[in-house]
């Protein structure tokens, strides 16, 4: 006799729940899947998952289902629903409701109850916990077990998870520095620019700015400005934690926040919690450990930022309550004024987000035997390319106003993701008026494509002297 593991039942509708009978879906973002039938056939799915990255839940579904999640508004009965698209069973559309809240996908006790346990977890501790960069050494780990002909255990991901990470850093910087003229700085930087892609398709970018900085003297502190990919912050929104990886731990410069809350109050940390899960800061913190670190006897402090979008309104926040690019920079210029030492400003920022992955109908890559194709998809890359140029020449010259005015009138037409953190490097970086400006050094520029062309994402290294 054989144990079979006796599958999960589906949660069930419950159609007194008013949650439910009314259903409004929260921010999702759905993506390809593969499925099966119960005869084993593979069918092409859709998976919904949250925005906002509160669940970690997914709910995979049929295609169709993309005409039911507009009407999940929060106003219509699942009878209207229903009755709105033809043929849609309602049987099916109770079952998909139920899904979703048992994802916590929409608002409902259930919703809340997930997002009360992150922000007690968040609060409840001064060091959050690795994400992306402990899953991205687990995997060297896995590799190399799969080498030998072992599945990787726990234990060994903790026990080699460091030096597999700083192995795989090393084999980096040394591939993209191997022929370069200038592999080292002679001095710590003012401001870096990495890339927040992941590191798969964007080492050549973090290895070629973070690898000239293995023989600079180590700061004093460190702010990092990312993107806010996920979080209902409306303004620049900082944590008030410090950051853990394999490599060690970073923790808050609370002196630099200390000066920061003064200044600008409650709206500062109000949304602290998009910080959770917010890859364009973790995604910096290993390689800011193994050039800057020294092995984990000394932390260099860390503040960390998320900022929005200035193109939107002009610099303030998007709905008037949060905090604005200008007022955040001068508060941050003068709290380092005050503190003294010396800081490493770091910009993560990817640029152009283009593709039918984001949206457009052309992909960016074409089978090179249908050659009219392919000769558009380059052509149509090439556009991209230029656009960046053209924009990065506003940051090649400080002109973090312009770059925010070009975007906003050409309504940012590439999806550049981190005009916010961008820009807030530039006026941060700015000498007095009449000054020379930093000397500014683009290191190096790709755009990496997927093989079917549904995406390219560019980015850049830079560094500010």
């Amino acid at each position: 006799m054989t144990d079979q593991q006796t599958p999960t039942p589906p949660p069930p509708f419950d159609p007194n729940a008013e949650h439910q009978a009314k259903p409004h879906l929260r921010a999702v973002r759905g993506f390809p899947v593969q499925g099966s039938t119960p005869d084993g056939q593979q069918v092409q799915m859709m998976g919904l998952a949250d925005q906002r990255q509160i669940s970690d839940k997914m709910v995979a579904t049929i295609p169709a289902a993309q005409q039911v999640l507009p009407l999940m508004d929060g106003t219509r009965s699942v009878d209207d629903i229903a009755a709105a698209v033809e043929g849609m069973p309602r049987e099916w559309l109770e079952n998909f409701i139920a899904q979703l809240d048992d994802a916590g996908l929409i608002i409902g006790p259930n919703f809340e109850g997930m997002r009360v346990r992150m922000r007690e977890q968040f609060d409840g501790t001064d060091i959050l916990p690795p994400g992306s960069s402990a899953d991205f050494a687990d995997a060297l780990v896995n590799a190399h077990a799969q080498k030998d002909g072992v599945e990787a255990t726990d234990e060994m991901k903790t026990e080699q998870g460091p030096a597999r990470l700083r192995e795989q850093l090393n084999t980096w910087i040394d591939a993209a520095l191997k022929e370069a003229k200038d592999p080292a700085f002679d001095t710590l930087p003012k401001a870096i620019v990495a890339p927040h892609i992941d590191y798969a398709r964007g080492w050549h970018n973090y290895a070629n700015v973070y690898g000239r900085m293995r023989v600079v003297d180590r700061p004093d502190r460190i702010v990092i400005l990312g993107t806010n990919h996920f979080g209902e912050g409306t303004g620049v929104v900082v944590s008030n934690k410090g950051f853990s990886t394999p490599l060690g731990t970073c923790p808050v410069d609370s002196a630099l926040l200390g000066k920061l809350e003064g200044d600008l109050g409650e709206p500062l940390l109000k949304n602290r919690y998009d910080h959770e899960r917010e890859h364009s800061i973790e995604l910096q913190l290993p390689w800011i450990q193994h050039v800057l670190g020294d092995g984990g006897e000394t932390e260099i402090p860390v503040l960390a930022a998320l900022v929005h979008d200035p193109a939107v309104n002009n610099g303030e926040s998007y709905d008037g309550e949060g905090v604005g690019l200008d007022e955040f920079v001068a508060s941050l210029r003068k709290g380092l004024d005050e503190l003294g030492g010396t800081t490493l400003i770091i910009s993560s920022a990817d640029l152009s987000h283009v593709g039918p992955a984001f949206g457009d109908r052309e992909p960016m890559a074409a089978p090179a035997e249908n050659a009219e194709a392919a000769e558009q998809a380059e052509q149509r890359r090439n556009q991209i390319v230029k656009h960046d140029q053209d924009m990065l020449a506003y940051v090649r010259d400080h002109k973090a106003d312009e770059l925010i005015s070009a975007m906003a009138w050409q309504q940012n037409p590439t999806r550049w993701c981190s005009i916010g953190n961008l820009s807030a490097m530039l006026k941060l970086v700015a000498p007095p008026e009449g000054a020379e400006k930093p000397d500014t050094k683009l290191l190096s520029y790709s755009a990496a494509v997927d093989p079917n062309g549904m995406s390219m994402v560019s980015s850049m290294a830079i560094a500010v002297m």
